[in-house]
């Protein structure tokens, strides 16, 4: 029954819709942690540390993390999958090129391909920079969260892919919380305007959240 539905192009979208809104939920909450940062090393710290003693004394010590850890791997390794699958069959589906061009669609939906390698490529980037400490310019300082930040936001090419990463992050936001509101049977014409707003919103509010970071470092706000 399982693969049954995972071999439909509707099981696919179904498994694309949860695994994103997943990984929707874990951005709202990783944006208003990182805006923490404001608030002076102090609280920055405070928080990545609680994060780790989260669930304590029922878990141990970074049990929780891990969790988080391994559902959002899950999902994100899920999502690719069925995008990619899903893209492999529709490439099949139409080999030759449309006699006629299609409807011009938007920028979010023409690129939601591209946007997803990018955002693949950034996760591997970030985890070696602020989490391994493998690929972070300078020292990295275990237990220093606010200063290994100031340190990848001291360096220009840390900003432009961080920049660029979540610019990316929005549009497939923008595209992916309206398409899967319609996988899921939230969708309907009276539906159709609020949920391209609250689309356009989340992506607005969690790609400006998150570059405002970087800016912060950039212009001396935080330092």
């Amino acid at each position: 029954m399982t693969r049954t539905v995972w071999d439909s192009s509707v099981g696919k979208k179904t498994v694309m819709a949860v695994s994103g809104l997943i990984m929707l939920m874990y951005l709202v909450v990783h944006m208003f942690g990182n805006l923490k940062i404001f608030f002076g090393s102090g609280d920055f710290n405070h928080y990545a540390h609680w994060l780790r003693t989260l669930g304590e004394p029922f878990l141990h010590y970074e049990w929780a993390l891990w969790i988080i850890r391994v559902v959002l791997v899950v999902a994100v390794v899920a999502h690719a999958t069925a995008a990619y699958q899903l893209s492999r069959r529709d490439i099949r589906a139409r080999p030759s090129k449309y006699v006629h061009k299609k409807p011009r669609s938007s920028y979010a939906t023409r690129t939601m391909r591209w946007g997803g390698i990018i955002l693949g490529l950034f996760i591997v980037w970030h985890i070696l920079d602020l989490t391994t400490g493998t690929a972070h310019p300078g020292g990295f300082q275990a237990g220093h969260p606010y200063q290994n930040v100031i340190d990848t936001f001291s360096t220009w090419y840390g900003d432009v892919i961080y920049i660029v990463a979540m610019l990316a992050l929005g549009l497939h936001i923008r595209h992916g919380f309206w398409s899967a509101a319609q996988t899921l049977g939230a969708g309907s014409r009276t539906r159709d305007r609020a949920l391209k707003t609250i689309a356009d919103v989340l992506a607005l509010v969690l790609t400006l959240g998150f570059i405002s970071v970087p800016v912060g470092v950039m212009t001396g706000l935080v330092s």
